[in-house]
């Protein structure tokens, strides 16, 4: 297991080098730590699926053996195949029409097992909260498990799509893990770019279809377009994701067909990047690998230098001088683990708090005298 984990944490490292505001999304971290059962370790046998290297492209190889192992039956609820008509006919008995979007975001049922896991995510609730009130975003703050049959990371997909079904007038919605923090304050999406796009997330085309690097897109923070194609995805990555047998083979060929992605159960970023590569017309196509701006930036090298960064810069840019996400992939603040210091995520999760709580802070007069403090003074 600790092989495993500095693997990745190594590739995470070597991708932020070359992409500075890039992140390894929570669940490529939380699979680290999800014990398999018995049952699916019986089922690990190295012959489930293997390629061969001097034959067609792997992933194309490997299409028959990941059909065979989807869950068809997985359902998230009744098939829908007209979306995009009935939403167009509910919107327009709807006063608001015009395009908008909702924030949508998540954490555990049961209280933290980490003592102070629940106060830091009070105060991601809160900046969360801060950035949509002062740019007229909806938020959904959901603490229930809505697909039994689903892990934990996985959660997102069936959530996602209810709130599509039950709010056909937002346009876009946007998914924020709860280990994320806004930073700029300021930074408006720019929304109006990703028209002909349904799916925009942090990533770069020659890593995601180049390298086929399990690191070379983020799932932590991204923007879905409330439409079919975005309900069809969220079906087939369901049935990817589903507990069972075929989890573990489908785990099993995303580890062989993937660079860098650990021998582990099926993940919803490993799915989606081998969907985006099996079927690139059908998914990729209507994906947008975002890294002009910060839409995931990585904590480790950019709150150690926040200091700097006011010194320097304004918000509003949202790249990596004055970053719009800071996301604290590896610091599982609620489970009460961690891939780093939990001492050292807990402090940084406070200095980036302070960073944002201040653009908010000081059009009330106020601001923390120190990003290493919550006291506040007035200005």
């Amino acid at each position: 297991m600790a092989l495993v984990l500095l693997f990745i944490l190594g590739t995470i490292r070597a991708l932020y080098s070359s992409s500075p505001v890039v992140a390894a999304s929570s669940s490529q971290v939380r699979a680290t730590r999800r014990p398999l059962s018995a049952e699916q370790q019986q089922q690990q046998q190295p012959e489930i699926f293997s390629f061969d290297p001097g034959s067609m492209d792997p992933i194309e190889q490997s299409k028959p053996r990941m059909e065979a192992l989807m869950n068809r039956t997985m359902s998230l609820g009744p098939k829908i195949s007209d979306w995009d008509s009935r939403r167009s006919s509910r919107r327009r008995k709807i006063k608001q029409c015009e395009k908008r979007m909702m924030l949508v975001t998540s954490s555990h049922p049961k209280p933290c097992e980490n003592p102070l896991g629940d106060h830091i995510m009070l105060k991601s609730a809160k900046n969360k909260m801060d950035y949509c009130r002062l740019h007229g975003i909806d938020m959904f703050y959901n603490v229930a498990k809505l697909e039994r049959s689903l892990p934990g990371f996985w959660i997102k997909i069936p959530l996602l799509r209810a709130v599509m079904l039950s709010h056909p007038e937002f346009e876009w919605i946007l998914w924020m893990d709860g280990d994320a923090l806004f930073t700029d304050m300021t930074f408006r999406i720019p929304i109006r770019k990703y028209e002909g796009y349904n799916l925009v997330m942090n990533g770069w085309d020659h890593l995601v279809y180049g390298n086929r690097s399990w690191t070379g897109l983020n799932m932590g923070i991204f923007l879905i377009r409330n439409c079919q194609w975005s309900l069809d995805l969220l079906d087939i990555l369901a049935q990817m994701g589903s507990d069972g047998p075929g989890s573990v083979g489908i785990g099993k060929i995303l580890h062989v067909t993937l660079f860098g992605r650990p021998d582990l159960e099926s993940d919803d970023q490993g799915a989606l990047l081998w969907l985006m590569n099996a079927e690139r017309e059908r998914w990729g196509a209507k994906i947008f690998l975002e890294h002009s701006y910060a839409l995931s930036g990585f904590w480790v090298p950019l709150v150690r230098e926040l200091e700097d960064k006011m010194r320097r810069f304004e918000p509003g840019l949202g790249d990596d001088r004055w970053p719009f996400v800071t996301h604290f992939a590896g610091c599982e603040f609620c489970e009460g683990w961690a891939n780093y210091s939990p001492q050292d995520c807990r402090r940084q999760m406070e200095r980036a708090f302070n960073f944002g709580d201040n653009q908010v802070l000081e059009m009330y007069g106020f601001r923390h005298p120190s990003l290493n403090v919550a006291d506040v003074d007035r200005t």
